[in-house]
């Protein structure tokens, strides 16, 4: 067995596929013409999106994520923080936490996407 994809829900998917790609450099893996399903081609596991309609039509209660109160976060590891950062505030992210150099060897920094979503974006941990 392995881990095949992530789904989130969010309103938008077609926007949200554009914020990851502009903010992250993810590219678009696939986009259902409903324009309610997509998805991002991220290295081994794939990152994908659902709208809420959808969902509901499917019989789901789908919940949106709140950025004040997060219940999981995503981790995005960069060899550059500072200018992967960047790139993810000037594409519309809100920061959550500035870059900080953690005691455990890695430096992290914490940002919310436009659904409410907390992304860390960190470097690998030195050994």
């Amino acid at each position: 067995m392995k881990f095949k994809y992530t789904i989130l829900y969010v309103k938008d998917v077609t926007s949200t596929l554009d914020f990851f790609k502009r903010a992250f450099g993810f590219n678009q893996q696939f986009l259902h013409e409903s324009g309610d399903y997509g998805e991002l081609s991220t290295g081994s596991t794939t990152l994908s999106f659902s709208a809420f309609s959808l969902m509901k039509d499917l019989g789901k209660s789908p919940a949106q994520a709140q950025a004040h109160a997060p219940v999981f976060e995503m981790a995005f590891e960069s060899n550059d923080v500072r200018s992967d950062l960047t790139r993810a505030l000037e594409a519309g992210a809100v920061l959550q936490q500035d870059i900080r150099e953690e005691s455990w060897g890695q430096t992290t920094a914490y940002v919310i996407d436009p659904n409410g979503f907390l992304i860390e974006i960190c470097s690998p941990v030195a050994s």
